[in-house]
């Protein structure tokens, strides 16, 4: 058994290494100590006919099997030598729309996906995609010029990283207001212009704008809205303004008395029968 395995072995390494239908396998190493080779699949990113896609055609290389330790800095300078790389986007799974584009933050930092991830690298040239298809590595990740941390020591960058300066901090909160503030101003002015106005076909538009909010329907409002509705009834009412109230409220309280002497009476009664009633 072991011998044939070796001789399997031997056989697929003559043929290569196995990769999918269409797919280039580059092998990559974290380091040079590294003995393994981890493997990543590349291709050209083609889609069906009548299919949009927002990755240019013919400049964009999907790479399959991306390890986590492979960042979008390290996958474009691995994949450099093959032409200038213009944008390099990793994601969780492949999408035929590229995510828009926001000004990343120094201090919130998107969710990292755990395990794998799949890439888009887009050149500048139709040229870098063919000579990618043609890497036989391995490729380093990390190397002398550019070290990669990983373990304990990436562990301390992530905490001295977690830990902001106060006012570079407050400065890009006000900088992400203000900008927050002029784009809700900017949709509530075009809201307040197009509100009545019919469109070609004569339909108007109906906005929030003028509504009257509506009460979300669960419990806690239900109930918010009944005792508020008690408060409104109490406040109507005159309690003890008039001679014969105040009367009644005597008589109410003097009943409410004597019924509470009378079960004590007997709760004091059914106590001596028990042999439980220590008055001292």
């Amino acid at each position: 058994m072991v011998a044939r395995g070796r001789k399997r072995a031997a056989r697929e390494s003559e043929k290569g290494i196995l990769s999918p239908p269409g797919y280039s396998a580059i092998p990559i190493k974290f380091s040079e100590k590294q003995q393994s080779s981890h493997y990543i699949y590349v291709r050209e990113h083609k889609v069906r006919e009548g299919t949009k896609s927002s990755w240019p055609q013919k400049r964009t290389l999907f790479v399959l099997n991306v390890p986590p330790y492979c960042t979008e800095e390290c996958l474009s300078r691995l994949l450099s030598p093959c032409g200038p790389v213009q944008s390099v986007e990793l994601q969780e799974k492949p999408d035929l729309a590229e995510s828009p584009k926001e000004p990343k933050s120094k201090f919130f930092h998107p969710k990292p996906v755990p395990g794998f991830q799949v890439a888009y690298v887009v050149f500048q040239k139709p040229r870098g995609v063919s000579a990618a298809l043609a890497l036989k590595g391995p490729l380093l990740v990390s190397t002398e010029s550019h070290p990669v941390k990983s373990g304990v020591h990436k562990w301390i960058r992530d905490y001295a990283d977690s830990v902001p300066d106060p006012e570079a901090l407050r400065v890009e909160v006000d900088t992400f207001m203000e900008t927050y503030d002029e784009k809700m101003a900017e949709e509530e002015a075009k809201a307040k212009e197009e509100e009545g106005v019919p469109d070609e076909e004569g339909w108007v538009k109906v906005t929030r704008r003028g509504r009257r909010p509506v009460l979300p329907r669960t419990e806690a409002a239900s109930l918010r809205v009944l005792e508020r509705e008690k408060r409104k009834r109490a406040r109507k009412e005159l309690l003890n303004f008039y001679a014969w109230q105040h009367r009644e409220t005597k008589m109410e309280h003097l009943a409410q008395l004597r019924k509470k002497f009378q079960e004590d009476k007997q709760r004091i009664e059914l106590m001596r029968a028990q042999r439980k009633f220590r008055p001292y």
